[in-house]
């Protein structure tokens, strides 16, 4: 293991040392790097002297551990290497002598801003309890470590015939394997833990401006009753397209649009909508329209572009999003985006389908449903995402081998 020594003028001496070492080997060591004869070195952990008979293992110490070296003299004249120790909880017994006996050395700080960042940003600083917390982290951290390798060597000691410590043992093995995935996520992919903001646009619709949420995930292009009312267009509501809209959350259908004018970019486009009774949600451009009016939404230059790329307006920056848009159990139990499965509309005086089909294109009888589900599930068993095998299914108007293999290319 390597350790790190300080000696009283702040000379920094990197060891190579075997865990049994010997306090008084460590010495010898010493004397050939600083001509400190061995009589004369006290050196310090964790700001109690060592003795020479003690074994590091024993004393604790550890890789990548610090050590301060003084002479015998400078010891019984000065206090200062006390000053510089550490709490058994880690924490400096001095920590503004601590802090600045580091600062003063250059060749430290160095180190300490490639290894520790955060910790050299501290000391750095100027809020000592702050030092202090992160000292006592850091420590509690490698204690930590030590426990999780002792376990683990206890573990590999174990009866392998012991069923109980074959499953710590396949526990260890898999956790081990999930740190090292997590590990190689931040440092390969860390906009993975980043939050995703959704697609939004400036659209109009009847000469109104709102923000529009493009979801190529639901079916339908949907507007709240409220937003429909702001727009003049609630007095087109058509009711016989009452029904039920099943997502992540459900929301009542209170009727159908069947055409009014929105406007995206500079062109008018003709649309058509679902009214749900959703007041936290506005416009959702659904799957419908989108593929109407053959928009591609491009991430690439964040763009939604429409008639095949005729028309193209950016997607709104996180800035320009309201705020309460970017409520995400809002939208979860609001915008039925979540492959929304709408439930057959009926009359409600003779619970019998109106106008034909429903508006969730034949999803909607119970029938249908099951073969659909029974599809799903037939992929997902095949180690697709539910999410992913819904939406190829979709796309391919339900045809399972169509859709196996364009989940296969992807």
């Amino acid at each position: 293991m390597r350790i790190t020594v300080m000696t009283a003028d702040e000379q920094i001496i990197s060891l190579d040392v075997d865990p049994q070492e010997s306090v008084e080997n460590v010495k010898a060591l010493l004397e050939v790097e600083t001509q400190v004869p061995l009589q004369q070195q006290q050196l310090l952990y964790n700001g109690k002297e060592i003795r020479n008979h003690e074994k590091l293992s024993a004393l604790g110490v550890k890789d990548e551990d610090l050590l301060m070296m003084v002479s015998a003299a400078a010891a019984a004249s000065s206090a200062t290497s006390n000053d510089l120790g550490f709490n058994p909880d880690g924490s400096a017994v001095n920590p503004r002598a601590f802090q600045q006996h580091v600062q003063n050395d250059s060749n430290v700080m160095s180190q300490l801003f490639q290894t520790d960042p955060e910790l050299a940003q501290a000391i750095l600083g100027n809020d000592l309890n702050k030092l202090q917390d992160l000292l006592r982290q850091r420590n509690r951290q490698r204690s930590d470590l030590r426990r999780q390798q002792e376990e683990e060597f206890a573990l590999l000691e174990a009866d392998p015939f012991d069923v109980e410590a074959q499953k710590k043992i396949e526990a260890a093995i898999r956790q081990k394997g999930i740190d090292e995935n997590w590990a190689a996520a931040l440092e390969h992919n860390p906009e993975a833990f980043a939050r995703v903001v959704m697609l939004y646009v400036d659209m109009e619709v009847n000469g109104v401006p709102l923000k529009a949420f493009v979801d190529s995930g639901a079916q339908s292009t949907i507007i709240s009753k409220s937003c429909a009312e702001r727009c003049g267009l609630l007095r087109l509501l058509d009711q016989r397209y009452r029904g039920i809209a099943r997502g992540v959350g459900q929301s009542e259908i209170l009727g159908r649009i069947h055409v009014a004018p929105i406007k995206i970019g500079s062109q008018f486009y003709p649309c058509s909508f679902l009214v749900l009774d959703s007041p936290n949600m506005e416009f959702l451009f659904g799957l419908d329209m989108l593929r109407k009016h053959q928009c591609i939404i491009d991430v690439k230059e964040n763009l939604l572009k429409v008639a095949g790329g005729e028309v193209s307006v950016p997607f709104l920056q996180e800035k320009d999003i309201p705020s309460h848009y970017l409520d995400e159990e809002i939208h979860k139990e609001a915008s039925s985006s979540g492959n929304p499965v709408i439930s057959g509309t009926t009359d409600k005086k003779n619970n019998v389908p109106l106008g034909g089909q429903s508006p969730a294109a034949g999803h909607g009888n119970a029938a249908q449903g099951a073969e659909f589900e029974a599809k799903v599930s037939k992929l997902v068993e095949l180690g697709f995402g539910r999410d992913a095998v819904t939406q190829a299914l979709r796309l391919f108007d339900g045809n399972e081998e169509q859709a196996a293999g364009f989940l296969f290319g992807g």
